[in-house]
């Protein structure tokens, strides 16, 4: 068996280490004996989103965020039938908000992709710090850390999680996050899987099981610890 993980503009989104969470995908993969092909996605080229089994598209800055919205017009319509066919992503921070419709701030509005029906509006205080969630996906917490001015407002979508300590999509609600088919949409740096490998473990059975079209029974890993690095976190910020 073998998966294609596509990393989308990594010269312009890879903020607080979201590469690590290709590295972890890629890892997880050979250490049960699947292979992993590693396709960089660079700005401006033509991308196959049908020879893709999960696209990772980490975060950066506002600017940066400019800087591309001008490309995406380009991968739009691929990228869009890639979800609806239940193509897995994860989407980190500004790849989150370019999903949307758009993101406005201060000095004017962004354009996004507009496969998913939210917006994100910019405030002048951000949102800072680890972040600890309960998420219907996994039985663990999920952790990480959020850095973000953009307030996303996610509609009727189904939360990544709630909030058990930290901000959130917009600071004055419990959620965090989107999912949508095998969409996994969040703020949650760190980078997000390595510490969470129930969430990558997931991600993985799902591109397998799309890519080749039957149940997939992943073989069990010593996760002491990530499982260790999870754990510390959720002491340190109790509910």
């Amino acid at each position: 068996m073998k998966l294609k993980i596509g990393h989308l503009y990594p010269e312009l989104f890879n903020l607080y280490g979201d590469r690590g969470n290709v590295r972890c995908l890629e890892k997880r993969l050979q250490w049960r004996g699947i292979d992993a092909e590693i396709i960089s996605l660079a700005v401006g080229e033509r991308i196959d989103f049908t020879d893709l089994d999960i696209v990772c598209w980490g975060g950066c800055s506002d600017r940066e965020s400019e800087l591309a919205a001008k490309y995406l017009t380009g991968i739009c319509r691929d990228f869009k039938a890639y979800v609806e066919d239940g193509g897995c992503v994860l989407a980190i921070c500004a790849a989150y908000q370019l999903l949307g419709d758009y993101y406005e701030t201060d000095r004017g509005k962004t354009e996004g992709l507009g496969i998913l029906d939210i917006y994100t509006k910019w405030a002048p205080e951000r949102l800072v710090g680890n972040i600890v969630l309960k998420s219907e996906l996994v039985p663990m917490p999920v952790v990480g850390f959020e850095n973000h001015s953009g307030r996303t407002f996610i509609g009727g979508y189904s939360p990544f999680g709630t909030v058990s300590s930290g901000h959130g999509n917009t600071e004055n609600d419990d959620y965090e996050g989107l999912i949508y088919k095998n969409v996994i949409a969040t703020y949650l740096h760190g980078p997000l899987l390595p510490k969470n490998p129930q969430i990558c473990d997931l991600i993985l059975k799902r591109a397998l099981q799309r890519r080749y079209n039957t149940d997939i029974i992943l073989e069990t890993l010593p996760d002491e610890a990530e499982h260790k690095a999870n754990h510390q976190i959720v002491i340190r910020f109790p509910t």
